[in-house]
């Protein structure tokens, strides 16, 4: 979806349209909130396995 399309002003004169449109939005808010397929790595602290993890950057070229 483009960005432009969350910015545009919607004008909605026929109640029932309204109507509909306000069951769409709560009905969307009810949906569980999104988790990660993938399991996230926390990111390397601990200066060894830096190293370690830069000294194979370096033997791969």
């Amino acid at each position: 979806m483009a960005m432009s399309s969350i910015f545009t002003n919607i004008v909605i004169s026929n109640p029932k349209k309204a109507e509909k449109f306000i069951d769409a939005l709560e009905a969307s808010s009810l949906d569980p909130e999104w988790k990660p397929t993938t399991p996230v790595k926390p990111p390397l602290a601990d200066i060894e396995a830096i190293r370690r993890l830069m000294a194979k950057r370096v033997q791969r070229k």
